[in-house]
């Protein structure tokens, strides 16, 4: 058996698989770019951007039922909208589009200037600091909880799960699925107590309010919604701003000259999503046997599109290993590329964008303090911070 077949047949992306994940990306594209693991029940792997597209702009033959995730949330109901099928899909994802348009997001700049500044304020304070958990993660989670009209004092809870739900599910599913109930009973609560609202203008009032099809949306479809909107606006806005210092702290040529042109900052936060994405893969379920790059799946087998590896396709990007913050053509699939694609893109990149330019504008000059801390999830990221 080959190296890329054994890399292969273990491959994975979760832990500390993806400490090195960027070289597994490229040897498994170069050698084996559809292959099966064995891991996490066996499944199938695309990391070829042209088959990633394919098989996104394809529902009828990769089906997100009955995860997008492999393993799961430990919830045992679809998330809506993101593991449902068309035709219900477009039903369901109609409902939230007029709270996400680029419109919609531009009401929440000035609180979310206001926040970052404040929480990049307290970070300037220090000498030694932890900037994933006093910035990146209270950050979306605050923003976040406005717009859904959740409580703002409970960001600590959210994060706490956060943890237990998406990074403890494949070490400890059965915790991911306790904290997931904990989850599910806060918005029953929460969607009680909201219960006869029509006045605030927040994402659970709208929900609460809004019909389909001629009917209002049952308790078991909000508690999904929420679940989703929660988790999917927490983790990943947070990894995206935690792994952009990441990189910055290590590469003060490109610190500097972010801060010398602020307005280069939405084409490095693009490139930062490319290269570092807090969505490293989704799975699929096909629904009928079909062939991707010589390989027969079979209907009913588990399929992953590995977006972090069509990130760095080279058939798509010139010199796709390197972050190049001025990186103009950036097509890359860290939000999806079809009828799933990510709904809070616009909302997450202007997060990344708003938190770097006030980190940048507020925060001296700043270093890595522990080398040793990973590139990739929301875990500390220790800098040093000049005076």
């Amino acid at each position: 058996m080959s190296d890329a077949q054994t890399t292969a047949r273990n491959f994975t992306y979760h832990g500390a698989a993806l400490d090195n994940i960027f070289d597994t990306y490229k040897e498994l594209r170069e050698q084996c770019p559809v292959g099966h693991s064995e891991n996490l029940g066996g499944f199938w792997f695309l990391t070829k951007s042209e088959d990633i597209l394919a098989a996104e702009q394809d529902p009828e033959t990769f089906s997100v039922t009955p995860s997008m995730l492999l393993p799961d949330f430990g919830n045992d109901v679809p998330m809506i909208p993101i593991d449902v099928d068309p035709p219900e899909h477009t039903d369901y994802r109609r409902l939230l589009l007029p709270l996400f348009t680029p419109k919609a997001i531009a009401k929440l700049d000035d609180g979310m200037y206001r926040t970052a500044h404040e929480l990049a304020s307290e970070v300037a304070s220090q000498e030694v600091v932890d900037v994933s958990a006093t910035f990146a993660r209270p950050m979306p989670t605050i923003i976040f909880s406005r717009l859904a009209g959740f409580p703002e004092q409970d960001w600590p809870k959210f994060d706490h799960w956060v943890d237990e739900v998406i990074y403890q599910r494949v070490s400890d599913h059965a915790r991911a699925e306790r904290a997931s109930q904990e989850v599910m009973d806060y918005f029953d609560a929460l969607l009680k107590s909201r219960a006869g609202d029509t006045e605030s203008d927040d994402l659970m009032v709208h929900l609460l309010n809004v019909e389909m099809n001629g009917r209002k949306l049952t308790q078991e479809e909000l508690r999904s919604f929420f679940y989703l909107l929660f988790l999917a606006g927490l983790d990943t806005t947070a990894w995206a701003i935690r792994s952009s210092l990441w990189y910055l702290a290590q590469n003060p040529k490109a610190q500097a000259r972010l801060r010398e042109n602020p307005d280069l900052i939405p084409t490095a936060a693009e490139e930062f999503l490319r290269t570092m994405s807090p969505v490293q893969a989704m799975a699929r379920t096909c629904k009928r046997d079909t062939e991707v790059g010589g390989q027969q799946i079979k209907a009913g087998e588990r399929v992953v599109l590995v977006f972090g590896a069509g990130n760095r396709d080279p058939e798509v990007f010139d010199d796709p290993e390197e972050i190049d913050i001025e990186r103009e053509d950036n097509r890359h699939l860290s939000f999806g590329g079809g009828i799933h694609r990510c709904l809070g893109s616009n909302l997450g990149r202007r997060e990344v964008v708003i938190a770097l330019e006030e980190f940048l504008r507020t925060v001296g000059e700043f270093s890595l303090a522990d080398p040793s801390e990973p590139w990739h999830g929301v875990g500390p990221l220790t800098l040093r911070i000049g005076k």
